[in-house]
């Protein structure tokens, strides 16, 4: 009972964050590697388990997300791409190779989540200017490194879309949500397929990180990510170095 209470509170937890900002592996990942899971196993059972979350954050930005379709779908192709990319890398790279890379990209992806606020102030460019071309290769490299390894997936788009898309950061906000649940959907293909899911724990975060990702958009709506984004931050490079440590 204990566990099942730990996993749903861990998903209800990861579906809000990852409709703020991105960040939500950084809570459930580590959550299932509490309860014993190995990282391989952890890493593609979490990924099923978040997408219903992803689908959910999704539909709170339906508003913020019209007039934004083609942009949307231009990048999704690309997302596409490197998503199919980065499932095959996990799904090909032996066990042990990815459980010596772990530590270091839960410490990579909450540096970046501190960096977040400094990044698009760096390469935000001029308001009125046309987004670069890069940031379809940046969505491309998003998309390999969330499929591989989800964790920070949303805080990197965010970064990349956030660093060449003038616009309203809701607005921007809408587009990596939509970018997130595109990697998340070919993640959930791949794994389904050819990964070592854990469908009892799917079936017990999935339904969680929906209600967390529905939360999630009303919350982002309402308060700034600052106090978030330090706690993740925190809880990320403390879970990184425990991690190197075991």
């Amino acid at each position: 009972m204990t566990d099942l209470l730990f996993m749903l509170g861990a998903g209800l937890l990861a579906g809000v964050v990852n409709a703020l900002a991105g960040g939500g592996t950084l809570i459930s990942f580590p959550a299932l590697l509490a309860l014993g899971y190995p990282s391989l196993t952890a890493s593609v059972t979490n990924a099923v388990a978040l997408w219903p979350g992803y689908l959910g954050g999704v539909l709170g930005y339906r508003a913020e997300l019209r007039g934004q379709r083609r942009r949307a779908a231009a990048l999704s192709i690309t997302t596409v791409l490197g998503a199919g990319v980065g499932s095959a890398l996990l799904l090909l790279t032996p066990g042990r190779l990815f459980e010596s890379l772990v530590p270091w990209l839960v410490a990579f992806a909450s540096l970046a989540l501190l960096a977040q606020p400094w990044l698009r102030k760096l390469f935000g460019g001029e308001a009125d200017g046309p987004p670069s071309k890069m940031v379809y290769a940046g969505v491309f490299l998003g998309g390999c490194y969330g499929a591989y390894f989800n964790g920070g997936m949303g805080v990197l788009l965010l970064t990349v879309l956030g660093m060449f898309l003038h616009d309203n950061l809701h607005r921007v906000n809408a587009v990596r949500a939509t970018l997130a649940l595109v990697i998340s959907s070919v993640s959930v293909v791949a794994f389904s397929l050819f990964g070592p899911v854990q469908w009892q724990a799917v079936a017990v975060i999935a339904p969680a990180s929906l209600a967390g990702g529905f939360l999630g958009t009303r919350l982002a709506k309402l308060m700034s990510a600052k106090v978030l984004r330090g706690v993740v931050v925190a809880f990320g490079l403390g879970v990184a170095v425990a991690l190197a440590l075991r």
